[in-house]
């Protein structure tokens, strides 16, 4: 049969997650990713999937959010999981191909493999940089009282207030974020970070958002104490771009590649937000 390239609709959000959990990863709750966006969004689809009669053989997910960027409104689509089955990848450049030809959009791949790399790269995206450093999580002593750090919900919301109250509310319920703040007298700092695995086991905080760089430095050891006390968590790596610079008693590295295409926006306005990497719990 001809292999039909199709949007994927809420309707055929069952069939393409199950192709992903048969045939990407089955440790993802993907029918829990796609099925219920953390965020109010107007999106014209869920991505892109093949269809050979009524068999899914390919799913390039998509994930759409608006963010108000110096005064205007500007609307993203963030790549996702793109798996196609061996015997049709044929077609699979049909799928990046149709999600890059919807108009009024930038493009975002913020986890792309090493052959997805140099598909963005023929098709003009751009690096972001990810100079990073990588924070050894320790139980350092700390000056009690001094930095309160809470993941309370209620604790969250009442801090909070603008842009970074709306950043919560939306993330609230991606299945990737973690969410917290650090409070020091009347100054606090919202921090997003998501949870890197081996073999299933979460090891590292990977800092996805920080409203306050400087608080977030200044609370270097009671964070980590934390992530490693409470979490489990043996170190946090983040990158320059969101906190700032490298904090003492941290290492050199970069993180995983990342890059984006658009015609007017520059890398310092591009963010880790409203992607797979808050919504995918890999």
């Amino acid at each position: 049969m001809t292999v039909e390239l199709l949007p994927i609709t809420d309707t055929d959000v069952p069939a393409a997650t199950d192709f992903l959990h048969a045939n990407f990863d089955d440790r993802v709750p993907w029918a829990r990713v796609c099925s219920a966006r953390p965020w109010e969004v107007d999106a014209p689809n869920h991505g892109f999937m093949l269809r050979d009669g009524q068999r899914v053989v390919g799913v390039h997910l998509a994930f759409y959010s608006e963010r108000l960027i110096a005064g205007k409104t500007e609307r993203f689509c963030n790549l996702g999981a793109w798996c196609v089955l061996p015997e049709f990848r044929f077609h699979s450049m049909r799928l990046y191909r149709e999600l890059l030809m919807q108009d009024g959009y930038h493009f975002t791949g913020l986890s792309p493999g090493e052959k997805v790399l140099s598909i963005h790269s023929r098709f003009k995206f751009r690096f972001l940089d990810t100079s990073a450093t990588l924070i050894p999580n320790l139980p350092w002593p700390g000056v009690p009282g001094l930095t309160r750090i809470s993941a309370d919900p209620e604790v969250i919301g009442r801090r909070l207030s603008g842009p970074e109250l709306e950043l919560y509310r939306d993330h609230a319920q991606a299945l990737a974020a973690r969410h917290l703040v650090l409070i020091r007298g009347e100054n606090c700092c919202y921090v997003i970070y998501r949870e890197m695995r081996f073999k299933n086991i979460p090891i590292v905080a990977v800092i996805l958002h920080v409203s306050n760089p400087g608080l977030f430095r200044r609370s270097i050891v009671p964070l980590t104490r934390y992530l490693l006390v409470r979490h489990g968590l043996v170190g946090t790596l983040a990158e320059l771009r969101i906190i700032g610079r490298r904090p003492r008693l941290a290492f050199r590295l970069h993180s995983w590649p990342k890059m984006y295409y658009s015609t007017s926006l520059e890398a310092r306005q591009i963010d880790d937000l409203y992607s797979e990497l808050v919504c995918v719990p890999w």
